[in-house]
This record gives C-alpha cells, structure tokens and sequence, in this order.
C-alpha cells in the first residue's frame, strides 16, 4: 500500500511540475497540452471507475485549457489522496468492473488500476518532455528517484 500511495504522491508532484513549465512557457504546443490534458481526463475517468460509477461518457481527449488542468490536478490529487487513504490492503484486490468508452466491459483490480494511472501519466510525461526539447524548451524532470530524494 505504501508503493502505491508514493506512486500518487509523486504522480501529483510531476503533473505540478508539468503544469508549472506549461505556465511559463511562451510558445504554443498544441500536442503537449493535449497530452497533458489527456493524462488528467484520464485520471478523473479511472477515478470515476473506482468509484463504481459509470464513466463511459467522460472524455478522455479533449481541449481543455492551462487553467481548467491546473484544476484537474488539484482535484485528482483530492480525489486520489481521499480514496488511498480509506485503502487497505485487502481492498486492493477487489475486482471493478467497468466498461469504456466503446462500452466494453472489462475487469480489473484495483491494484493494477491504481498501478495502471500512475505509469499511465509517466508514459505520457516522457512525450510531453520530447515535445518540449524538440520546441526548445528544457524538458521537466519527472523522474521518482528525483521525487524521493
């Protein structure tokens, strides 16, 4: 329990990494907002999944803007945060049914979908840091042993 819920304190603490360049840079890159906006909507949906509820109508690529995702990743982090620390062990094995946005249905625990969020965002993370380079722009540091030190 206590991997994942690093595993959440650092996926917070690189989307505000993400987001603080994002804020501070002056060229426009539609890609990396995109990607960045991805990874949050893509929180918020598998959130809704460990919820129980039904997130087949949430997107999961959409525009959304500097100021909406600065919300989203406040309100992920609550989200999480809360959920993980109501978490035990045992719960993390629970199977959660759910379907996507295709309406298929899948099975999964909550282990491999916690696990599943967090290197989720860091996949995307890694594009967002090429894109940036490739824009001229210094790539963030996201990396965990970074985080931990």
């Amino acid at each position: 329990m206590e991997t994942i819920q690093n595993m959440f304190e650092h996926l917070h603490w690189s989307n505000q990494r993400i987001i603080k360049t994002l804020q501070g840079n002056e060229g426009e890159n539609k890609q990396v907002y995109k990607l960045f906006a991805h990874i949050l909507l893509a929180e918020q949906v598998w959130f809704t999944r460990l919820k129980g509820l039904d997130s087949s109508k949430l997107p999961i690529w959409a525009e959304v803007n500097l100021e909406a995702c600065e919300q989203l990743v406040n309100q992920n982090h609550q989200n999480f945060k809360e959920l993980l620390s109501g978490m035990s062990t045992p719960k993390l094995e629970q199977i959660v049914s759910y379907k996507n946005s295709k309406g298929k249905e899948f099975n999964n625990s909550v282990r491999d979908i916690l696990t599943h969020v967090a290197l989720h965002g860091q996949y995307h993370r890694g594009q967002i840091n090429l894109l940036l380079r490739a824009n001229e722009f210094e790539p963030v540091n996201v990396d965990y042993i970074t985080f931990v030190r």
